[in-house]
């Protein structure tokens, strides 16, 4: 149709739906912006406000509190039993050390007389079967004492048993020093520490070496006495087994511990070993003044109406 406008040139009415000022920023509509009031966001913490809900905080479960609580009481209770167990064992390494210059010393010729016709092996066996006799009796005894086992007792059961069993090794390393010829020198005092040096480290006297015969005590040997109480003691415990069974493994563990103290004592003895016919005569050795009676002590520390210890080969 000559004089019509073309398609493209038409202009479309606005729909009904799109009525609306324009008068908007890029004629958009207000309806359609949004709100256009100027504001700022705060910029401030939440924590402190108190017109926003508080955050639920999940409390631990009850198990996980009570773990925590075992936890801390276990490893105050850790602390503290260590630091006792440390002060009673030093308590203990002094008993030892005043006890070692009172417990009895034969002399080789009060062996010689006492067990007539034997020779230095047979003499050796004699000492080491009497006292693991003695340390077996004290073990059985400990450990029936423990039948019905009172928690404050067992410590004082425990420093007894080492006390005793700690006076009758003593004293087998020392007899055994005078049966293989190897009596260190110097005073009672001096030999009591070279000996509680030798059960220490369960190894023979070397009368050769200054170094291993101490005039006194020092810090280090405490530290090794009290080494090798802290293995005694360990080893010791299943004497504490209550309804009799202690006794049985008390008396066992004691003989075996003490024959074995006495194998490495021996072997290394025998190193160094003199003759009976190259050695010159000994002066008789000087005994301690308040010396221990050791036959009342393994009749004190062994099973009540055991008696007084049989044999008599770890006498005096």
């Amino acid at each position: 149709m000559t004089g019509s406008t073309p398609p493209w040139k038409r202009r479309f009415h606005r729909r009904e739906a799109d009525q609306g000022p324009l008068d908007g920023p890029y004629s958009a509509r207000d309806d359609e912006r949004g709100p256009t009031d100027t504001g700022t966001a705060p910029l401030d913490s939440v924590a402190d406000r108190g017109d926003l809900p508080a955050t639920a905080r999940t409390p631990a479960p009850a198990a996980r509190r009570r773990a925590a609580a075992f936890r801390h009481k276990a490893g105050q209770g850790v602390r503290n039993g260590g630091q006792r167990a440390r002060a009673a064992l030093g308590h203990l390494a002094d008993r030892i050390i005043e006890l070692a210059p009172r417990v009895p010393v034969r002399d080789l010729a009060t062996l010689r007389r006492q067990f007539p016709g034997l020779g230095p092996e047979e003499l050796a066996d004699r000492l080491v079967a009497g006292a693991a006799k003695g340390t077996a009796t004290v073990g059985a005894g400990i450990g029936a004492a423990a039948m019905m086992p009172v928690p404050p007792a067992m410590p004082t059961e425990l420093a007894a048993e080492v006390t005793g069993v700690a006076a009758i090794e003593l004293k087998l390393i020392a007899e055994l020093h005078e049966v293989y010829g190897v009596r260190p020198p110097g005073s009672l005092a001096q030999r009591s520490t070279a000996y509680l040096n030798s059960w220490s480290d369960e190894r023979g006297v070397d009368v050769v070496k200054p170094s291993s015969l101490g005039s006194a005590m020092n810090s280090h040997m405490k530290r090794q006495l009290r080494q090798q109480i802290m293995k005694r003691m360990v080893r010791n415990l299943p004497n504490l087994m209550p309804f009799m069974v202690g006794a049985a493994v008390g008396a066992v563990m004691n003989r075996r511990d003490t024959r074995k103290l006495a194998d490495r004592i021996r072997a290394d003895l025998r190193k160094k070993q003199v003759p009976w016919s190259a050695l010159d005569e000994l002066p008789p050795l000087e005994g301690p003044r308040d010396a221990l009676d050791m036959g009342a002590l393994t009749k004190e520390l062994g099973p009540k109406g055991s008696g007084p210890h049989p044999g008599g080969d770890g006498g005096h």
